[in-house]
């Protein structure tokens, strides 16, 4: 089951009642709700807010946590519409197609539980249903996204990161390690948060990096937290890892620096030059990374079952 941060809520708002209607209102303080333009929000309009807001007089969250009942039958598939209608490349004819060919109960466990086969699905031909650049810009808008229909209430990494201490459990597996290297997705920060609470981490993956530097960088901050801090790569004063990230590219990566000239405008005696600059990555990782964050912890395994004459090779990496 994938396990990401998160859990349900709903908006929550006193009824103010005014001259020609209901609006919102603070339950704290009784303030009226208003919006980025200083308006007044109504009621019915603040019950349909997607995303959780605050009071902006005594700053207490108008929203509550809620545990709903499991959906099914019209209200499930209007779920699943919805949910899809936010990904890229995906619109109501696309959404509504979707569901009719694999059925909105089986859709809403790819979505809950394993973005990557739903990025990966095939059609009764064994034809992808999406390009790749399709699958590419899902995949990126997907990593941050929270997908909830009905199941369930507190999620269980966000309870585990909050009532359980450190070292709470001896030993983590995690397959599939390398679909939790990215930078801002729930899935990688959740498996951040077991990962800090167990003594042990074993990383299995067949794809331990895609080729850049930076590949590694969140995955190796989330279960090699001291050795990555001990080297410097802290968040900066306002929590990002951003900074951090591009000194780890810098030192073990490779950087390529592009240099542009252009004719500028003439001048009176000779024709101006522009210069630009920028900088991309390349592919590649260090000698001195690879000794520093890999060898000292990866073991390769190769498993040769005879009967079948099949070869898998797998990686793991120990904490």
């Amino acid at each position: 089951v994938r396990m990401r941060m998160g859990f349900h809520w709903r908006p929550a708002a006193a009824r103010k009642r005014v001259p020609g209607g209901e609006l919102a209102a603070c339950p704290q303080c009784g303030g009226t709700v208003i919006d980025s333009d200083n308006e007044a929000v109504s009621l019915s309009q603040f019950l349909r807010e997607e995303r959780r807001h605050k009071c902006r007089h005594c700053h207490s969250p108008l929203w509550t946590l809620m545990r709903p009942q499991r959906a099914t039958g019209s209200l499930q598939r209007d779920l699943v519409l919805k949910a899809l209608r936010k990904l890229p490349a995906i619109g109501k004819v696309s959404s509504e197609r979707l569901v009719q060919q694999f059925g909105e109960e089986f859709l809403a466990t790819l979505l809950g539980d394993n973005i990557h086969e739903f990025i990966n699905l095939m059609d009764e031909n064994g034809e992808l249903v999406f390009s790749d650049r399709q699958a590419a810009r899902m995949e990126r808008a997907m990593a941050t996204m929270e997908f909830g229909f009905g199941e369930g209430g507190y999620q269980p990494t966000e309870f585990i990161k909050r009532q359980l201490p450190d070292h709470t459990f001896d030993l983590l597996i995690v397959d599939e390690g390398h679909e939790y290297k990215n930078a801002g997705s729930a899935q990688g920060q959740a498996m951040g948060v077991l990962a800090a609470k167990a003594r042990k981490s074993l990383l299995l993956t067949g794809t331990l990096m895609g080729g850049y530097a930076d590949d590694l960088f969140h995955l190796l901050f989330r279960i090699l937290t001291p050795k990555m801090l001990e080297d410097g790569y802290r968040p900066n004063g306002r929590g990002s890892m951003g900074p951090a990230a591009m000194s780890f590219l810098r030192d073990h990566g490779v950087l390529k620096d592009i240099y542009t000239e252009r004719d500028g405008e003439s001048h009176k005696t000779a024709r101006g030059k522009k210069l630009s600059v920028r900088t991309v990555k390349a592919p590649g990782f260090g000698p001195k990374g690879i000794m520093r964050y890999v060898l000292p912890f990866t073991v390769f395994l190769k498993l040769l079952p005879q009967a079948q004459g099949h070869r898998w090779q797998r990686v793991a990496a120990l904490r």
